[in-house]
């Protein structure tokens, strides 16, 4: 009928008493596509202003644009999502020339590591939810442990003696955070260590005491490069 033929082309069809109505459900698209550049922008910012509690899937999604559900279209969860954060970001640091002596290369390539994670606290917080990295920053721990290997270590030894360094170098970070953070936080800040210390804590804490004058101009002088290469002159004499 024409009247049929007329409502399907403008894809209405009249109800019983005349009314226009739309003869299907609208269909459902895809999701709208999320360039994975932005998404990885988005959540590095939350990160770096906020802190890594701050990240969530749904706070990227409502920052993107899109529903929850639509981001895990292009992010599997946010284990993937901070693996993503930290994509390529030692590309961006150039790599230094490294002596061929393998103790002297191990020394330097901890150094390395020390020194650029310091510039880049946000990613020291990642890391401390533990089994995230950046594959491209792992040149320094095959370089470290074939360090180990070169000068007499077992392949456990040069494992262990990695995780050695990263512990020594990771606590370091992390603890300069932290100082920074409070002062960033709480300028002033209140009585501190070793300020608590008075001279009753003398026959309790003798040596911490007698110290505790210098104790500021000892610490604020610590080299970690020197501190590694002691760590790394012990775990070379195990072998």
């Amino acid at each position: 009928m024409p009247g049929d033929e007329s409502a399907a082309a403008t894809g209405t069809q009249r109800g019983t008493h005349g009314e226009a109505g739309p003869t299907a459900k609208r269909a459902v698209g895809r999701p709208r596509r999320v360039e994975p550049e932005k998404i990885v922008g988005i959540a590095r910012r939350i990160i770096e202003e906020e802190g890594v509690d701050a990240l969530s899937m749904r706070r990227v999604a409502k920052e993107v644009g899109v529903t929850p559900m639509a981001l895990y279209h292009h992010v599997r969860d946010k284990d993937e999502l901070l693996m993503l954060t930290l994509a390529g970001i030692a590309d961006g640091f150039p790599r230094p020339e490294l002596p061929s002596d393998p103790r002297a290369r191990m020394l330097a390539v901890s150094v390395h590591m020390h020194d650029v994670l310091l510039q880049i606290p946000w990613v020291v917080e990642i890391l401390t939810l533990g089994e995230l990295t950046d594959k491209s920053a792992l040149w320094m721990v095959d370089e470290i442990i074939g360090s180990g290997l070169a000068c007499g270590l077992s392949e456990t030894q040069a494992v262990r003696a990695y995780r050695t360094i990263w512990h020594c170098a990771y606590g370091d970070l992390v603890f300069r955070n932290a100082l920074a953070k409070r002062a960033a936080e709480q300028p002033g800040g209140g009585r501190l260590f070793p300020e608590l210390l008075t001279a009753e804590d003398a026959a309790e804490l003798p040596h911490l005491t007698a110290l505790a004058d210098r104790w500021r101009e000892m610490t604020e002088s610590y080299d970690i490069a020197e501190q590694l290469d002691a760590v790394i002159e012990g775990l070379l004499s195990k072998r």
